[in-house]
């Protein structure tokens, strides 16, 4: 057995699954507010356990004293997409990242896995600060749809119970539901932009209905009491009825109320 200090070892991998998981929320973020939609669904990482480096080393005969090249994904971050072609989207938002270099890639959904298995995998150096000055350890990423992550889960979990020697019947089992997983991802495709105009619509909603309820509120804050009162029970007539159209009136009214507010209390601060 090894006589490592694995708390010291995995420190560095620990560091850079967490920066890595904030960059690619951060970009996520980005492209939201950008292009109104971001190809990321979610996003999030994990450093391999010392148990499962073990079987990798001694499945791959990578010497104990070569863990940080011979394993390449004892850091792993996982990137969810909601569509097929979101996923060569991302890949491409990677490659031209500055602060990590992207090593090789794995398209196993091209060239998809005998079991099923399908993924993109992409290999990258990523620099981590560490208190003895800068280190480069290796991360995989896997960009996957939710359907792709689905699967690999399971397949993964059937895998660490039958320890690699799957049944031959769970095999053809789990290969058919790859199959229909496929066909799932192929669906959502053929559908997307109707997915993607009702998730908007359902976002467009819902920040209506926050900025008709935060205006209400801030009429109390010019002591406007009456009017916050009946500007509540219009919203309660309007949210029963689901009236948007409705709701967008009632908050440029709410918001009027307010401007005026706000011009009379500076006019009379001018004015003193």
């Amino acid at each position: 057995m090894d006589s490592r200090d694995w708390g010291t070892f995995l420190l560095p991998y620990e560091q850079a699954v967490e920066e890595l998981k904030v960059k690619f929320k951060t970009m996520r973020s980005e492209l939201k507010k950008i292009e109104e939609y971001a190809p990321i669904e979610f996003v999030t990482g994990r450093v391999k356990k010392i148990s499962s480096i073990l079987d990798k080393a001694k499945r791959l005969n990578v010497p104990m004293d070569n863990l940080e090249t011979g394993i390449e994904d004892i850091a792993g971050i996982r990137i969810m997409c909601q569509f097929v072609e979101d996923i060569r989207r991302v890949a491409e938002y990677i490659r031209k990242r500055k602060d990590l270099t992207v090593l090789y890639e794995k398209d196993y959904i091209t060239n998809y896995k005998e079991s099923g298995y399908r993924s993109f995998h992409m290999i990258v150096e990523y620099p981590v600060q560490t208190s003895l000055g800068q280190k480069n350890v290796l991360a995989e990423i896997q960009i996957r749809t939710l359907a792709m992550n689905f699967w690999a889960t399971i397949e993964h979990s059937l895998n660490y119970k039958y320890r690699q020697m799957l049944p031959e019947e769970m095999r053809v089992r789990l290969k058919k539901t790859a199959e229909a997983a496929v066909i799932l991802d192929n669906e959502m495709s053929s559908i997307r932009q109707e997915i993607l105009d009702a998730q908007k619509s359902f976002e467009d909603d819902a920040n209506i209905v926050s900025s008709v309820l935060t205006a209400i509120h801030r009429l109390y804050f010019f002591h406007l009491v009456s009017e916050a009162i009946a500007a509540q029970e219009r919203f309660n007539e309007l949210w029963e009825a689901r009236d948007m159209e409705g709701m967008k009136v009632l908050l440029d009214e709410v918001k009027a109320m307010i401007h005026r507010c706000k011009t009379k209390t500076e006019e009379s601060a001018n004015e003193e």
